[in-house]
C-alpha cells in the first residue's frame, strides 16, 4: 500500500495522508464498500455455467445429450471429446443455478491466487478444465464400459472446493493436505456423497429422478486437493 508523506513546516498545520476517495462531507455518509466484488474468473465461470445452460435449452434434449454428454463407454470408440463437453452441460435449471452458486463461492480463493491478468485467468480455467475431466475419467475408472450418461460442471466444482479448502488452510497459498479447512470440508462432502450413494441424490436441487454422479464429486475433490500445488507454483507473480 503506498502512503503519500509530507515534509513538516514548523508553524504550519500539516495536512493528513490521503486514503483514497473524497473525504466525506459534514452530513454525508461515508461511502460502502461495493456489495459484490468477485474476480473476474469467478464471475466468468458462473456465467459459462447458467449461460452455456440457457444456450443448451435452446437445442433438443435428446439430441445434445447423444452428441455432447460423457458415458464410460464413449472411451473405447474413441468419443474422447465427451469427457471436456459433458462439463459446459447440465440437467436442468436448478442444476446448473447450484452449480454456479457453488462455482461462483469457491472460485475467488484460486482466482486471488492466480491474478486477475490474462495469465492468471488462463491457468484457473485450465486448472477448472482438467479437473472435470479428471473427475469425469475417474468415474470412468470405476465404472468402466457404462453406457450411463454424465453432464454437469460438478466434479470440476468439486475440485474448485477442494482446492480452496487447502487455500483457506495456508492463509492463500496451498496449505497442508491435512488441514482443519480439508478435513472439515471433505468430511462433509463425503458424507453428502455416501449419503447420494446410499438413498439417491432426490433431495438434491435439479436431481429429479436422474442419478447423481457422486464418484465423480469425491474425485473432482481429491484431484483439487493435490493438483492446486502444481498450479500455485506455475501461477504468475506479480
Amino acid at each position: 500500500m503506498t502512503e503519500s508523506r509530507f515534509e513538516e513546516t514548523p508553524g504550519e498545520p500539516q495536512p493528513q495522508p490521503w486514503s483514497g476517495g473524497s473525504e466525506p462531507q459534514p452530513g454525508e455518509r461515508p461511502a460502502r464498500e461495493p456489495l459484490f466484488n468477485a474476480p473476474w474468473q469467478a464471475v466468468a465461470v458462473t456465467i459459462l455455467i447458467v449461460g452455456g445452460y440457457a444456450i443448451q435449452t435452446l437445442f433438443p434434449v435428446d439430441a445434445i445429450e447423444k452428441a455432447y454428454a460423457f458415458a464410460p463407454a464413449n472411451l473405447v470408440p474413441g468419443r474422447w471429446e465427451t469427457v471436456i463437453t459433458a462439463i459446459f452441460l447440465h440437467g436442468g435449471w436448478a442444476h446448473a443455478m447450484m452449480n454456479g452458486a457453488f462455482a461462483l463461492a469457491f472460485s475467488t480463493p484460486l482466482a486471488r491466487l492466480f491474478g486477475s491478468k490474462v495469465e492468471g485467468g488462463l491457468l484457473f480455467f485450465t486448472f477448472y478444465i482438467l479437473t472435470g475431466v479428471l473427475a469425469n475419467l475417474g468415474f470412468a475408472a470405476l465404472h468402466p464400459g457404462s453406457p450411463q450418461l454424465v453432464v454437469g460442471a460438478s466434479g470440476a466444482v468439486s475440485a474448485l472446493m477442494g482446492a480452496s479448502a487447502r487455500l483457506i488452510g495456508g492463509g492463500g497459498r496451498p496449505g497442508p493436505i491435512f488441514s482443519k479447512p480439508v478435513l472439515s470440508l471433505g468430511g462433509a462432502w463425503l458424507g453428502i456423497n455416501l449419503l447420494i450413494a446410499v438413498i439417491g441424490g432426490s433431495f438434491l436441487p435439479g436431481s429429479g429422478s436422474a442419478g447423481v454422479a457422486w464418484e465423480a464429486h469425491l474425485v473432482g475433490f481429491a484431484v483439487g486437493v493435490f493438483l492446486i500445488s502444481p498450479f500455485a507454483w506455475l501461477s504468475p507473480r506479480d
